[in-house]
């Protein structure tokens, strides 16, 4: 089971909750006691009435000045909740819901936020039990964190004072979508009266953010796996030349992606038949040869990205922080819940990988057009004209690269001021989260059209599985076993479905590691 300490949370942690369903073990008694410490600060301040804090005993956003009674402080969390459940729109697939409630039970272990250890361990009952929130998609400004769509999972677990416990939203349970209040029932989980600040800490962070960014670049890893594998499968059917993966070429280039990934081609296309089969060629186009120049600043990118978020998921967003592990525990306010950063590390995330599908798409028309496959037949139909052959598919491939191009462009360079102007710049990361994760998507769906041309193109030259390297061969056997050869005009939908869940699954990447095992991720 992962246990949470709020300081060791990894990208893998998060896709195996939040996808494949691993359990998380209660808080340890070192987390819950560090929870209980700052709960006693917040307990006595709402006791003492003495000292005015952010969100215990003041109204929020340009309420702030309005002092709130130490009876009212219980209503005025549950109220800050029940006033985000603003969303709109289609609603986020329940992996990101749920990478987002792990992401939450993480940040409280510090013991920063002033909640309970009972509430914030609700958040792990859900997840191993099954109840995920119904969460839509719009309506975060990514400051003052993720309101809208963590106080659409807050109000699930949370109830009024009131006997019949109040709004309780909606929320997945057993794949049925019902009322909270059913779905915790059926969990045989009880909702919590929110206590002074648990509102607060609840809402507020950039949590929709980082859980799409994490599971976002563990998406975008395994497509740049699989954009060199689709890359060279073209290169054979193209008949492509070695010379512009040379080693020494790449290195004196000092990028690192770039050597990388200049590495991987040549590992992946050792044993071909095909590369530098035609004598007569002096260069290839850019979309062969400068591969690894593309595809290499995105391995960058996903580095340095790697990073950023692992931090991320480790860190306080809640706004106050309490520190309580001194001498005389203390209060800060300020504005961890501002995600600038997520915001612009996923519009560089969506960039880099359109970038990726831009000249997956370019190779895809190169092997369809017979003036620049090599000797291919027009649209790789053995009965060209009365067949069309695979020119649809790349109709699809264009439409998603120029979709890419419109996602991609940056939101977190927009900022739209809110709360009377005391919140007056925002990040927009939430939109920039769901344009990533869209872009993910598109890039999925072009690379496997790549590999559905590529596979038709090999089969098109004279004994052309038998003169692929071992690698790809391995990677068109795995094509081959789900999606037949097009002899004729089909719907060619489910082919390219089939292969972009065979992306997601890394099936492909598994069988051509197989072969060699040293291949970089």
């Amino acid at each position: 089971m992962l246990q949470l300490t709020g300081s060791e949370l990894s990208i893998a942690d998060v896709v195996a909750v939040a996808r494949h369903a691993e359990q998380v073990a209660p808080y340890s008694p070192e987390v819950v006691a560090r929870m209980e410490t700052s709960r006693q600060w917040i307990a006595g301040v709402i006791a003492s009435d003495s000292k005015v804090v952010y969100g215990v005993n003041t109204g929020f956003g340009s309420l702030a000045r309005v002092r709130i009674a130490p009876d009212q402080a219980r209503q005025l969390s549950r109220n800050l909740i029940l006033t985000c459940l603003v969303g709109v729109g289609e609603p986020l697939p329940i992996e990101v819901v749920r990478a987002m409630m792990l992401i939450r039970a993480n940040m409280f272990a510090p013991g920063n936020s002033g909640i309970r250890p009972q509430v914030a361990g609700l958040l792990i009952e859900m997840l191993n039990r099954g109840v995920t929130p119904w969460v839509p998609r719009k309506g975060s400004l990514g400051a003052s964190g993720d309101l809208a769509p963590l106080a659409h999972i807050a109000v699930v677990l949370t109830r009024d004072e009131s006997e019949d416990g109040g709004f309780s939203g909606q929320a997945y349970y057993q794949g049925e979508l019902m009322s909270g209040a059913d779905a915790m029932a059926r969990a045989g989980l009880e909702r919590v009266v929110p206590e002074a600040k648990e509102g607060l800490a609840l809402t507020n962070g950039t949590t929709l953010m980082v859980a799409a960014g994490a599971l976002a670049l563990h998406d975008a890893e395994v497509l740049i796996a699989h954009a060199e594998i689709a890359a060279a499968l073209s290169f054979e059917a193209l008949c492509g030349l070695s010379e512009a993966l040379h080693p020494a070429l790449h290195e004196a280039n000092r990028q690192p992606g770039q050597v990388t990934t200049a590495a991987n081609l040549r590992a992946l296309l050792q044993g071909s038949q095909f590369i530098d089969s035609d004598p007569e060629r002096v260069q290839d186009p850019y979309s062969l040869r400068c591969t690894p120049h593309v595809l290499g600043p995105a391995r960058d990118t996903i580095t340095f990205l790697r990073e950023r978020f692992t931090s991320a998921l480790n860190a306080a967003s809640d706004n106050p922080l309490i520190f309580a592990d001194t001498n005389e525990a203390f209060k800060v306010s300020g504005g961890n819940f501002h995600g600038q950063g997520p915001s612009m590390w996923l519009d560089f995330l969506g960039i880099a990988l359109s970038s990726v599908g831009n000249i997956s798409e370019r190779r895809t028309f190169r092997l369809l057009t017979p003036e620049l496959s090599n000797g291919l037949p027009a649209m790789l139909a053995p009965s060209s004209g009365l067949d069309s052959g695979l020119m649809m598919p790349q109709y699809t491939a264009a439409a998603l690269v120029s979709d890419n191009k419109t996602l991609a462009h940056p939101d977190s360079v927009d900022s739209v001021p809110s709360c009377a102007n005391q919140e007056d710049h925002v990040s927009m990361g939430a939109n920039a989260a769901r344009h990533a994760l869209e872009i993910v998507e598109n890039v999925r769906h072009i690379i496997a059209i790549e590999l559905l041309t590529a596979a038709q193109a090999i089969d098109l030259r004279p004994d052309g599985p038998a003169r692929l390297g071992q690698a790809t061969h391995a990677a068109y056997d795995i094509v081959r076993e789900r999606v037949a050869f097009l002899d004729h005009d089909r719907e060619t939908t489910p082919d390219i479905e089939t292969l972009a869940i065979l992306i997601r699954s890394e099936r492909v990447l598994r069988a051509v590691e197989r072969t060699m095992p040293d291949v970089a991720r």
